[in-house]
């Protein structure tokens, strides 16, 4: 599974672009934003494969973005000009608006071509423990939480100090966890709830052996209320 997001100011190209990925059954959209400020922080926030990025956004560039990018960047725009600027920020391929779903398929064939594979046996995480270190499955990380310049990961009914920034835990965990708040990442699959606490703020409680709490912050509410599919 590819998993995705959108930026770009106007929604009936947010809309359209959904759609075409959504022919592709093993691309998963995860994120939009439709303003700078929204932009900004979902790119530097990643937990997602490949962004699909506006050059042209309202007081920020697309080519601003592009290197805060925890992800592969494709750029759309409807000025074929612009494809020598993506290319010198590293940008992975462009498409042009209106966007043609055969260009998309060639696209992503080539992310997933350039998908890495990681095994089981592998999907893990270092993390502080007596006497060293210990590697700890994904599928045991309920939550974490930032720490400073690291973080604290938390499983059924323990928790480890991680030398990894909350970043960079989101990046390398993957599609399954979120980032719902800027000091908490989240396994979707550990939720057992979700309250609402105010008309547009919601609180998640854990699987865990304390049955935590946390609150999602206002901005992360409305995607992650997609991927729970409220």
């Amino acid at each position: 599974m590819i998993t995705a997001a959108i930026v770009d100011d106007e929604a009936p190209a947010r809309s359209e672009l959904r759609y075409l990925l959504g022919s592709h059954h093993d691309i998963d959209v995860v994120g939009e934003a439709g303003t700078a400020a929204d932009a900004d922080e979902l790119v530097r926030r990643g937990g997602y494969d490949v962004v699909f990025l506006d050059v042209e956004l309202p007081g920020l560039s697309g080519l601003e973005l592009a290197p805060l990018a925890r992800a592969a960047v494709v750029f759309v725009t409807a000025h074929e000009r612009y494809a020598v600027d993506a290319f010198a920020v590293e940008a992975f391929d462009y498409l042009l608006k209106p966007v043609d779903p055969e260009r998309l398929a060639r696209v992503l064939d080539r992310l997933r071509a350039a998908a890495p594979t990681v095994p089981e046996s592998v999907a893990k995480i270092p993390v502080v423990a007596p006497g060293g270190s210990e590697l700890l499955p994904f599928d045991q990380v309920y939550y974490a939480q930032a720490d400073g310049d690291y973080s604290r990961v938390h499983t059924y009914d323990r928790s480890y100090l991680s030398t990894s920034s909350l970043g960079e835990l989101t990046a390398r965990l993957g599609s399954g966890f979120v980032r719902i708040h800027r000091s908490h990442l989240v396994n979707l699959s550990k939720v057992s709830a979700v309250r609402r606490t105010a008309p547009d703020r919601i609180r998640l409680q854990l699987d865990d052996a304390s049955r935590t709490e946390l609150d999602v912050a206002r901005r992360q509410g409305r995607e992650l209320r997609g991927r729970l599919g409220l």
